[in-house]
């Protein structure tokens, strides 16, 4: 059986539905899985071995009849036999129609149920992975499962290496200073965080997660702490290795966030207050901190010190 997704977003998206092909392939061990996926979230199947197609597409640009064809063209050329649709707009639901997939299933979200086969109660979770395996009820599956990363070997030899360059081979404490949009948390609080850290634990590397979205934040971070050590990965395969090798990960709302949810290191997860949702129901080693407010910056560095030094 071969089974296309179609998952709109960004990285975290990517990472969020894997755990629904891991489920589907539990149940049909032979099936073959494609997914249409913006190209600057490709990078994410690199970390699983579960999709054997991914075929990049832009979502959201302004999309010519043209480039439309072109896609129906490779759907229709890859003989799909199954397709769950992440998307609600009426694009998408003409595109599979058009295909001539036999099985088509959407959640009742979508702008278009006549064009599916099957349209499925969307689940009312509010963590989108659940919502991305109630898709699965238009097969007869249900039950949540994990996903599984696969992390490339030369990954994690690179990853290795550079923790021994740095001195990190006995552990270390990783912080994502994301400063992108919603997800920014104060260089302040960090400072106050990092500060706290080298007073009752100074045998404990700290280490700082440098990528496109961080890189200001670090530069910031760095100059005010000589003593930090700088991890600069260049692919998602190199940030799961380093994720995996950490015995504490501080992190807001963002794709390391779902790396280190997926690798099960001990996490704790900066979410502000409209984020309740952002985590899975199950599981200890992911705990969230979150901020009374919508806004982030709220969150008081007190209060994200109180978590790690209770460990609950």
């Amino acid at each position: 059986m071969r089974v296309l997704a179609l998952v709109p977003g960004d990285i975290s998206e990517q990472l969020l539905f894997l755990s629904t092909f891991e489920r589907l392939k539990q149940a049909y061990p032979s099936a073959e899985f494609g997914v249409v996926v913006e190209p600057s979230a490709k990078s994410a199947y690199s970390v699983s071995k579960l999709v054997n197609d991914v075929i990049p597409f832009d979502y959201q640009a302004a999309n010519s009849p043209a480039d439309w064809a072109n896609l129906l063209g490779i759907l229709r050329d890859r003989e799909f036999e199954v397709a769950l649709c992440a998307s609600p707009r009426w694009e998408e639901g003409v595109l599979l129609w058009l295909s001539g997939i036999p099985t088509r299933i959407a959640d009742s979200d979508t702008r278009t149920p006549w064009l599916y086969t099957q349209v499925v109660a969307a689940s009312d979770s509010a963590y989108l992975g659940d919502r991305y395996q109630s898709l699965l009820k238009g097969l007869q599956l249900d039950g949540a499962v994990a996903s599984e990363l696969n992390v490339p070997e030369a990954d994690i030899a690179w990853a290795d290496a550079q923790r021994s360059t740095l001195g990190l081979k006995d552990g270390y404490v990783l912080m994502y200073p994301d400063a992108a949009g919603t997800a920014a948390y104060p260089t302040e609080s960090w400072l106050k965080i990092i500060e706290d850290f080298q007073a009752k634990q100074p045998q404990m590397a700290l280490a700082v997660l440098n990528d496109a979205a961080s890189q200001s934040a670090v530069a910031e971070l760095t100059r005010q702490q000589q003593s930090l050590k700088v991890l600069a990965p260049e692919n998602i395969g190199q940030t799961a290795a380093l994720l995996a090798g950490a015995d504490l990960v501080l992190t807001p709302e963002s794709y390391v966030m779902r790396l280190a949810v997926a690798l099960n290191v001990f996490t704790l997860a900066l979410l502000g207050a409209e984020q309740a949702g952002a985590l899975p129901a199950a599981g200890d080693r992911c705990l969230a901190i979150q901020s009374p407010t919508a806004k982030l910056a709220d969150l008081s560095p007190e209060t994200v010190l109180q978590k790690v030094w209770s460990g609950a």
